[in-house]
């Protein structure tokens, strides 16, 4: 009798708060709010607090925003997959319609609070990171190409330079460079995600790339955009726009991240046999490492800049800040 009562109130349960925290993708929204608050900090010139604060509550309206109306959109396909039909919308604990209203008023919201408390030029570029993530990487790219998550990573990558053009008006070379760091950090991070949960981007008929071409194929992908990142993240150093301090970092959080990504593809992770199935730890702990590299590379750039911990270095090419 116990048992049918927990049912039942499984069945009819309300949605909580805790259900839209977790429509707003809140892990996501962490990675997007830190990033664009180190771009930030790392342009030149100061900013009012109250000015940055809202600023960077902006970015967090438009990165929930962004997750609810991808999990509006994606409802089918996240009630399909083990690690996706937990979510609200599947769940059915918040309705389609909510979640995409909840969504666009969001957007509304948070381009209309960037544009009064900074530019013209930050508020564009947060209503169009919005629509390239809910448009054009969630109905056009995530379910029509496999290379979905390597265009679509342009929409992670803004926020950085969201947070640059907020402080000065503007988005110039370096603003770019923090943008192509994640760029080009994306696509290594999400494949490594999915060389374990291929098989459920199979079921729901998603064209990740494991799927299209193959494990071994998307290990050797991994690889390449991981020996690209290693030499683009020091770039800001030659730059300017990092000193000593993020070199070392830049450098050492790269040849890891490097590391990593040459253990995943020696092994066989992704494959569809025993041995791959042993191999899968490989992958999970790049994944890991990926997540801790950008967060620990932003971090010293911020605390270098924000400190006054910036000495220039002899490579600086100059005027390029």
């Amino acid at each position: 009798m116990s048992d049918l009562t927990n049912t039942l109130e499984d069945d009819t349960r309300m949605a909580s708060f805790g259900d839209y925290v977790q429509l707003m993708k809140p892990r996501v929204m962490m990675l997007v709010v830190f990033t664009a608050f180190a771009g930030l900090i790392a342009a030149p010139g100061s900013m009012n607090w109250v000015t940055a604060a809202s600023a960077v509550l902006a970015v967090a309206l438009a990165s929930g925003a962004a997750g609810a109306l991808n999990m509006w959109y994606d409802h089918d396909i996240d009630a399909v997959m083990k690690r996706t039909m937990v979510r609200p919308v599947p769940a059915g604990l918040i309705p389609r319609d909510e979640a995409l209203g909840l969504g666009l008023i969001m957007s509304a919201v948070s381009v209309t609070i960037m544009a009064l408390a900074s530019n013209p030029l930050a508020a564009g570029l947060l209503a169009f990171s919005i629509f390239f993530y809910a448009v054009v990487y969630t109905i056009w790219l995530k379910r029509s190409t496999s290379q979905n998550i390597v265009i679509g990573g342009a929409a992670g990558a803004f926020p950085p330079m969201i947070g640059w053009a907020a402080a000065t008006g503007d988005a110039p070379l370096n603003a770019w460079l923090l943008f192509a760091i994640i760029f080009f950090w994306t696509p290594p991070h999400f494949w490594a995600l999915s060389l374990w949960t291929s098989k459920e981007y199979g079921k729901a008929g998603v064209p990740m790339l494991p799927v299209t071409h193959g494990a071994k194929h998307t290990r050797l992908q991994i690889l390449l955009y991981s020996i690209l990142l290693l030499p683009l993240g020091m770039v800001p150093v030659a730059t300017g726009l990092g000193g000593y301090a993020y070199l070392v970092a830049a450098f050492g959080l790269g040849v890891w991240f490097l590391w990593a990504a040459i253990r995943v593809f020696m092994s066989k992770a992704g494959d569809d046999s025993e041995i791959g199935e042993n191999d899968l730890p490989h992958a999970k702990r790049l994944f890991g490492i990926s997540i801790v590299y950008l967060f620990a590379l932003f971090g010293v750039l911020a605390i270098e800049q924000g400190l006054g911990l910036y000495f220039a270095t002899p490579f600086v090419w100059g005027g390029l800040s």
